[in-house]
Protein backbone atom coordinates (compact mmCIF):
# COMPACT_ATOMS: atom_id res chain seq x y z
CA UNK A 1 0.00 0.00 0.00
CA UNK A 2 1.49 3.63 -1.40
CA UNK A 3 2.07 6.13 1.53
CA UNK A 4 -0.10 8.36 -0.72
CA UNK A 5 -3.29 6.20 -0.63
CA UNK A 6 -2.56 5.91 3.28
CA UNK A 7 -3.00 9.04 3.69
CA UNK A 8 -5.58 9.95 1.39
CA UNK A 9 -7.89 7.52 3.76
CA UNK A 10 -6.90 9.66 6.84
CA UNK A 11 -6.14 6.81 8.37
CA UNK A 12 -3.04 8.79 10.71
CA UNK A 13 -2.85 6.86 14.28
CA UNK A 14 -2.41 9.38 16.82
CA UNK A 15 1.10 9.45 18.29
CA UNK A 16 0.34 9.09 22.16
CA UNK A 17 -1.18 5.86 21.82
CA UNK A 18 2.01 3.60 23.53
CA UNK A 19 2.11 0.85 26.04
CA UNK A 20 4.23 2.51 28.45
CA UNK A 21 0.74 4.45 28.41
CA UNK A 22 -1.22 1.71 29.04
CA UNK A 23 -1.88 -0.07 32.63
CA UNK A 24 -1.65 -3.47 31.71
CA UNK A 25 -3.94 -4.72 35.05
CA UNK A 26 -4.87 -8.38 33.98
CA UNK A 27 -4.15 -8.16 30.42
CA UNK A 28 -0.74 -8.58 30.57
CA UNK A 29 -0.22 -12.05 29.13
CA UNK A 30 -2.36 -10.25 26.00
CA UNK A 31 0.35 -7.22 25.69
CA UNK A 32 3.23 -9.29 25.83
CA UNK A 33 1.59 -11.80 22.91
CA UNK A 34 0.73 -8.58 20.77
CA UNK A 35 4.34 -6.96 21.44
CA UNK A 36 6.19 -9.95 19.98
CA UNK A 37 3.43 -9.67 17.34
CA UNK A 38 3.95 -6.39 16.68
CA UNK A 39 7.76 -6.91 16.23
CA UNK A 40 7.63 -10.29 13.87
CA UNK A 41 8.38 -12.75 16.67
CA UNK A 42 5.25 -13.83 17.66
CA UNK A 43 2.26 -15.32 16.59
CA UNK A 44 1.13 -13.74 13.72
CA UNK A 45 -2.52 -13.43 13.79
CA UNK A 46 -3.76 -12.39 17.51
CA UNK A 47 -7.88 -11.11 18.03
CA UNK A 48 -8.86 -8.90 20.97
CA UNK A 49 -12.31 -8.28 22.32
CA UNK A 50 -13.56 -6.78 24.90
CA UNK A 51 -16.47 -4.19 26.24
CA UNK A 52 -16.09 -0.17 25.33
CA UNK A 53 -13.03 0.86 26.98
CA UNK A 54 -11.03 -1.58 27.85
CA UNK A 55 -8.30 -0.50 25.85
CA UNK A 56 -8.75 -2.15 22.64
CA UNK A 57 -7.88 0.93 19.84
CA UNK A 58 -5.21 1.99 22.32
CA UNK A 59 -3.41 -0.89 21.74
CA UNK A 60 -3.81 -1.60 18.26
CA UNK A 61 -2.63 2.06 17.80
CA UNK A 62 0.44 1.42 20.24
CA UNK A 63 1.28 -1.91 18.27
CA UNK A 64 1.57 -0.35 15.04
CA UNK A 65 4.10 2.59 16.78
CA UNK A 66 5.82 -0.80 18.01
CA UNK A 67 6.07 -2.46 14.90
CA UNK A 68 7.57 1.02 13.09
CA UNK A 69 9.80 1.25 15.96
CA UNK A 70 11.40 -2.14 15.32
CA UNK A 71 11.40 -1.20 11.73
CA UNK A 72 8.71 -2.96 10.56
CA UNK A 73 5.77 -1.04 7.69
CA UNK A 74 2.37 -1.22 9.53
CA UNK A 75 -0.88 0.36 9.21
CA UNK A 76 -3.44 0.77 11.74
CA UNK A 77 -7.38 1.10 10.03
CA UNK A 78 -10.69 1.87 12.52
CA UNK A 79 -12.69 0.17 10.26
CA UNK A 80 -16.27 2.18 11.70
CA UNK A 81 -14.49 4.99 9.36
CA UNK A 82 -13.15 2.50 6.86
CA UNK A 83 -17.12 1.46 5.82
CA UNK A 84 -17.20 5.23 4.32
CA UNK A 85 -14.92 3.33 1.39
CA UNK A 86 -14.63 0.01 -0.65
CA UNK A 87 -13.21 -3.36 0.34
CA UNK A 88 -10.98 -2.64 -2.30
CA UNK A 89 -9.01 -0.61 0.59
CA UNK A 90 -7.37 -3.80 1.73
CA UNK A 91 -5.89 -4.62 -1.78
CA UNK A 92 -2.09 -4.96 -1.26
CA UNK A 93 -2.31 -5.10 2.51
CA UNK A 94 -0.45 -7.74 2.93
CA UNK A 95 2.50 -5.92 1.59
CA UNK A 96 2.45 -4.87 5.18
CA UNK A 97 4.35 -6.60 8.06
CA UNK A 98 1.65 -5.46 10.19
CA UNK A 99 -1.95 -4.66 9.71
CA UNK A 100 -4.32 -3.90 12.72
CA UNK A 101 -7.58 -3.82 11.89
CA UNK A 102 -10.18 -2.29 15.03
CA UNK A 103 -13.51 -3.36 15.36
CA UNK A 104 -14.44 -6.11 12.56
CA UNK A 105 -17.84 -6.43 13.89
CA UNK A 106 -18.03 -2.82 11.92
CA UNK A 107 -17.68 -5.23 8.93
CA UNK A 108 -20.20 -8.52 9.48
CA UNK A 109 -23.38 -9.13 7.68
CA UNK A 110 -21.68 -7.30 4.52
CA UNK A 111 -20.63 -10.28 2.29
CA UNK A 112 -18.50 -7.60 0.04
CA UNK A 113 -16.45 -6.58 3.13
CA UNK A 114 -16.31 -10.42 4.58
CA UNK A 115 -15.22 -11.52 1.21
CA UNK A 116 -12.31 -8.80 1.16
CA UNK A 117 -11.09 -9.71 4.43
CA UNK A 118 -10.98 -13.55 4.30
CA UNK A 119 -8.70 -13.11 1.14
CA UNK A 120 -6.24 -10.39 3.17
CA UNK A 121 -6.44 -12.69 5.61
CA UNK A 122 -5.15 -15.36 3.34
CA UNK A 123 -2.64 -13.52 1.61
CA UNK A 124 -1.06 -11.80 4.75
CA UNK A 125 -0.34 -15.70 6.15
CA UNK A 126 1.01 -16.68 2.64
CA UNK A 127 3.20 -13.52 3.03
CA UNK A 128 4.25 -14.64 6.92
CA UNK A 129 3.34 -11.01 7.83
CA UNK A 130 1.21 -10.16 11.14
CA UNK A 131 -2.53 -9.19 11.31
CA UNK A 132 -4.09 -7.63 14.72
CA UNK A 133 -7.64 -7.80 15.43
CA UNK A 134 -10.37 -6.21 17.88
CA UNK A 135 -13.92 -6.82 18.46
CA UNK A 136 -16.79 -6.10 20.47
CA UNK A 137 -17.25 -9.66 21.10
CA UNK A 138 -15.64 -13.32 21.45
CA UNK A 139 -14.57 -14.87 17.27
CA UNK A 140 -18.07 -17.77 18.41
CA UNK A 141 -19.95 -14.33 19.05
CA UNK A 142 -18.96 -12.61 16.26
CA UNK A 143 -21.99 -11.85 13.48
CA UNK A 144 -19.94 -13.16 10.30
CA UNK A 145 -21.96 -15.18 7.47
CA UNK A 146 -19.18 -16.42 5.69
CA UNK A 147 -18.34 -19.82 7.29
CA UNK A 148 -14.48 -19.30 6.35
CA UNK A 149 -13.97 -15.97 7.47
CA UNK A 150 -15.84 -16.82 10.56
CA UNK A 151 -13.29 -20.39 11.15
CA UNK A 152 -10.31 -18.30 10.91
CA UNK A 153 -10.83 -15.56 13.45
CA UNK A 154 -10.84 -18.74 15.70
CA UNK A 155 -7.07 -18.89 14.61
CA UNK A 156 -3.78 -17.37 16.29
CA UNK A 157 -4.07 -16.57 19.76
CA UNK A 158 -7.62 -14.53 21.32
CA UNK A 159 -7.41 -12.07 24.60
CA UNK A 160 -10.49 -11.01 26.49
CA UNK A 161 -9.19 -7.83 27.66
CA UNK A 162 -10.40 -6.49 30.97
CA UNK A 163 -10.80 -3.65 32.57
CA UNK A 164 -9.55 -1.28 35.22
CA UNK A 165 -10.61 -1.46 38.46
CA UNK A 166 -10.60 1.58 40.76
CA UNK A 167 -7.46 1.14 41.98
CA UNK A 168 -5.95 0.60 38.99
CA UNK A 169 -7.24 3.99 37.18
CA UNK A 170 -5.61 5.39 39.90
CA UNK A 171 -2.74 4.30 38.93
CA UNK A 172 -3.52 4.82 35.12
CA UNK A 173 -4.43 8.84 36.59
CA UNK A 174 -1.25 9.23 37.96
CA UNK A 175 1.23 7.92 35.37
CA UNK A 176 -0.82 9.83 32.82
CA UNK A 177 -0.29 13.17 34.79
CA UNK A 178 3.39 12.06 35.79
CA UNK A 179 3.87 11.47 31.89
CA UNK A 180 2.65 15.06 31.51
CA UNK A 181 5.12 16.61 34.18
CA UNK A 182 2.48 17.01 36.63
CA UNK A 183 2.58 15.53 40.09
CA UNK A 184 -1.18 13.93 41.26
CA UNK A 185 -1.33 12.58 44.10
CA UNK A 186 -3.84 8.86 44.87
CA UNK A 187 -5.68 11.50 46.86
CA UNK A 188 -6.69 14.00 43.99
CA UNK A 189 -7.09 10.75 41.64
CA UNK A 190 -9.44 9.51 44.30
CA UNK A 191 -11.65 12.91 44.26
CA UNK A 192 -11.87 12.98 40.31
CA UNK A 193 -12.80 9.60 40.30
CA UNK A 194 -15.82 10.17 42.56
CA UNK A 195 -16.78 13.54 40.60
CA UNK A 196 -15.73 12.97 36.71
CA UNK A 197 -17.26 10.52 34.28
CA UNK A 198 -15.15 7.17 35.18
CA UNK A 199 -14.57 5.97 31.74
CA UNK A 200 -10.65 6.14 30.61
CA UNK A 201 -10.97 7.70 27.65
CA UNK A 202 -12.89 10.34 29.42
CA UNK A 203 -10.52 10.34 32.34
CA UNK A 204 -7.68 11.22 29.82
CA UNK A 205 -9.44 13.56 28.32
CA UNK A 206 -9.55 15.51 31.76
CA UNK A 207 -6.52 15.14 32.71
CA UNK A 208 -4.91 16.83 29.62
CA UNK A 209 -7.55 19.59 30.14
CA UNK A 210 -6.72 19.10 33.88
CA UNK A 211 -2.59 19.84 32.08
CA UNK A 212 -3.66 22.93 30.74
CA UNK A 213 -5.36 24.46 33.37
CA UNK A 214 -2.64 24.22 35.81
CA UNK A 215 0.08 25.41 33.26
CA UNK A 216 -1.97 29.04 32.77
CA UNK A 217 -3.28 29.17 36.24
CA UNK A 218 0.48 28.10 37.36
CA UNK A 219 -0.77 25.51 40.02
CA UNK A 220 -0.65 22.13 41.28
CA UNK A 221 -2.96 19.73 40.93
CA UNK A 222 -4.84 20.31 44.11
CA UNK A 223 -7.95 18.87 45.34
CA UNK A 224 -9.70 22.71 45.63
CA UNK A 225 -7.85 23.09 42.47
CA UNK A 226 -9.54 19.84 40.15
CA UNK A 227 -12.77 21.14 42.02
CA UNK A 228 -13.23 24.67 40.58
CA UNK A 229 -12.37 23.39 37.27
CA UNK A 230 -15.25 20.57 37.11
CA UNK A 231 -17.43 23.02 38.54
CA UNK A 232 -16.59 25.68 35.35
CA UNK A 233 -16.35 22.89 33.09
CA UNK A 234 -19.71 21.73 34.08
CA UNK A 235 -20.93 25.52 33.87
CA UNK A 236 -19.29 26.08 30.31
CA UNK A 237 -20.95 22.37 29.09
CA UNK A 238 -24.26 24.07 30.35
CA UNK A 239 -24.17 27.02 28.48
CA UNK A 240 -23.38 25.32 25.67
Amino acid sequence: MSMSKQLALGFIMPEKATLESYVPADNIQAITDMSACARGTGEPFIYLWGAEQTGKTHLLQAATQLATEAGRSALYIPLDQARQFSPTIFDDLEQMDLVCLDGIEQIANLADWEQALFHLFNRIREQHHSLLVSASCSPLNLPIKLPDLASRMSWGLCYQLQALNDQEKVVALTSDAARRGLELSEETAHYILRHAQRDMGSLRKLIEGLDQASLEAQRRLTIPFVKAFLQQRTISNSGD
